[in-house]
């Protein structure tokens, strides 16, 4: 099922600023809120879709690349929502600014965003991978400082909001007493504040704790793609659910390989003799060397292909392939006698260049290759 427009999701045009961006998508997320529609999946999806379109059109860069390339732009997770790493959490961490409060829609539905949840906060870091781990997936032991409850610490329920985490106030209106919600200013909606604080403990009784957290990375990720592992974040100031968090995929650039969707592309210098008569020859895979055999009268340009050497893919597990490209390597100085040898075959039949295809660029020629 294909995505809908972003624009069309939040009802403006390509020519909409960024302060008509953020209204539009204000708009839509307060109709489509939880809160305001309880077990109500249809409108769970509508505000999860208008996240994601704000996500997009919110940023410079990617409203850019949106505009010009679509969802395509963003196949393999760049957008940042692939591979399950946002959430109802996220959305509410992301964009609470745009709303004030520390939930994005405390003032509107009484607390019911995040911090009535009970939830630790989000963590997110950066994980560089280079184009061999991301082929076959890898495990990482990463070093984070998370905020984590400290030895000795005790809570009791707060005593303003009876352990509710919210107030309520009666308000007299021309149509009767109204009663509004509101986040327990004392407790924050946690229903529970700090009895016994040991020293060096902040006032909500977490303290900062390096630990060494393995992560495993699937085969298939992308650059700027983000997972989440539950549970991993920050923990609760009271005792609830521990934050998640958040791993960005940043990808190392490979001196000897690209990549091309699940496709590694690699470039084969082959001197003009080897390109005339033949030659096998070792050219390295992201599981170790292979040999492969160059064709006699090979041209450059010409694109071998080594099925399964590339990176699986993270749905699938199937493997793409290696491409290899073959660059014909012309020598820049001869001695007298080579000059000498190659002025003789100048001129033979077998020398002389037959008319061929315009030249195309290298992965105009991999799409042609690949069809």
């Amino acid at each position: 099922m294909s995505k809908r427009d972003y624009y069309d999701i939040l009802g403006i045009n390509k020519s909409a600023s960024a302060e008509e961006i953020k209204k539009a998508y204000r708009k839509v997320a307060i109709k489509y809120h939880p809160d305001k529609n309880p077990d109500n999946k249809e409108a769970e999806d509508k505000f999860k879709e208008a996240a994601e379109a704000y996500e997009i059109l919110s940023n410079p860069e990617k409203k850019q690349q949106y505009d010009r390339f679509g969802h395509n732009a963003f196949r393999g997770g760049s957008s940042g929502f692939s591979g399950g790493g946002m959430n109802m959490e996220d959305i509410f961490d992301q964009f609470g600014d745009i709303f004030g409060g520390g939930s994005p829609f405390d003032s509107f539905f009484g607390g019911g965003g995040r911090q009535q949840r009970n939830k630790g906060s989000n963590l997110r870091i950066k994980l560089k991978l280079d184009i061999k781990e991301i082929a076959n997936g890898v495990n990482k032991k990463i070093k984070v400082k998370r905020l984590v409850t400290a030895p000795g610490v005790t809570f009791k329920t707060c005593p303003n909001c009876k352990g509710t985490g919210k107030v309520n106030k009666v308000v007299n209106t021309m149509l009767g007493q109204m009663v509004s919600s509101s986040v327990c200013y004392q407790c924050n909606g946690t229903g529970k504040i700090i009895d016994n604080k040991p020293p060096g403990v902040d006032s909500t009784g977490l303290q900062f704790k390096e630990e060494i957290i393995e992560i495993k990375i699937p085969a298939g990720v992308s650059d700027g793609m983000q997972l989440s592992m539950s549970g991993k974040g920050n923990e609760s100031p009271s005792g609830g659910v521990s934050g998640d968090l958040l791993i960005l995929i940043e990808e190392i650039e490979n001196a000897d390989f690209k990549r091309d969707g699940n496709n590694i592309v690699y470039d084969l210098y082959v001197n003009f003799i080897d390109a005339v008569l033949g030659k096998d020859l070792e050219v390295p895979t992201i599981d170790g060397k292979v040999k492969i055999k160059i064709p006699s009268g090979t041209q450059s340009g010409k694109i071998l292909r080594l099925r399964g050497k590339g990176i699986k893919d993270l749905n699938t597990s199937i493997s793409g392939d290696q491409l290899i490209h073959v660059n014909i390597w012309t020598p820049k100085k001869l001695t007298v006698e080579e000059e000498k040898i190659l002025l003789q075959l100048k001129d033979s039949k077998n020398f002389k260049p037959s008319p061929g295809k315009s030249d195309k660029g290298f992965f105009e020629r991999v799409r042609d290759f690949m069809s």
